[in-house]
């Protein structure tokens, strides 16, 4: 198992090397009101002013992210979800909603602390709920769905470091490599673009298929891996119906959460906050 990010990566840049003259990027900043439309689920993850990741909605409640961003880098453990804030469609200071965390569960296979980087970047998944739902009306939220057999392009809403201000979408990458639950990608993504997610069109809607837990330079390019969603998102939604490794603790009473199908509609940084990338 340990090895598989390293054979995937080695994959990945075989195939960034045979097809390097072909790439470019057409990362877009989505600055004007009228770019944002669609995209509207995508918000920055600010971590109590100490780093930020990106996640996008799942439903009117629920933030679907990375599972790294919710621990401090320093010392390993979870982050108070209450500390957090989810802007949505943030654009130079103004957001279309903004709502503080509540409670957060991340994969029970997800291990922080482990050495074992292929299982870490295979169920590095989380979901935020919020203090409150954000309507539709204001904020459609996405579906998940698995990514299509022989699908070979994607694209990735993100904030990253230096354009951390505003959304930034590459409307075509490339499906590069998939191994034991791992995907690469030759997005164009940078710190803070953790927990992103990575859309493939279906019947006319834009689906989340992964989200952005890794990134790793090679010679021939930039590579990013996230993971196969589907059971992953349904572990997570089952977690929280039962509670199970769900923070803080909340009492019976209080466990009426919105974990029902989104929508369809239409995705770390510097500091303490453990918004940061993997590094395989």
């Amino acid at each position: 198992m340990r090895r598989a990010i390293g054979s995937l990566l080695v994959l990945a840049a075989a195939v960034l090397a045979a097809t390097v003259e072909a790439q470019g990027t057409d990362l877009r900043r989505l600055t004007l009101r009228g770019d944002v439309l669609g995209w509207e689920a995508v918000g920055r993850l600010d971590i109590d002013r100490s780093g930020f990741c990106t996640g996008a909605l799942v439903a009117g409640d629920l933030v679907l992210t990375a599972a790294h961003c919710l621990y401090d880098s320093r010392t390993g453990a979870r982050l108070d979800p209450r500390v957090m804030t989810f802007r949505a469609a943030l654009s130079d200071g103004a957001a279309v909603a903004e709502r503080r965390g509540r409670r957060a569960v991340v994969h029970p296979g997800y291990d922080y602390l482990s050495e074992d980087r292929a299982s870490r970047v295979r169920h590095d998944l989380a979901l935020l709920q919020l203090d409150a739902p954000i309507s539709v009306g204001e904020a459609d939220p996405f579906r998940t769905d698995a990514l299509r057999a022989g699908a070979a392009q994607v694209s990735v809403v993100s904030y990253a470091r230096g354009r951390e201000d505003a959304l930034s979408r590459q409307g075509v990458c490339r499906v590069i490599g998939a191994q034991d639950g791992v995907l690469a990608f030759d997005c164009d993504v940078t710190f803070g673009a953790s927990g992103a997610p990575v859309f493939q069109a279906r019947d006319g809607r834009m689906r989340i298929v992964s989200v952005i837990s890794a990134v790793s330079e090679t010679a021939e390019g930039r590579v990013s891996f996230g993971m196969e969603l589907p059971r992953l998102y349904g572990d997570l939604q089952d977690a929280l119906r039962s509670g199970r490794g769900v923070w803080p603790a909340e009492t019976t009473e209080s466990r009426r959460i919105g974990v029902g199908a989104a929508r369809d509609g239409g995705a770390g940084a510097a500091g303490t906050g453990g918004a940061r990338f993997l590094r395989p």
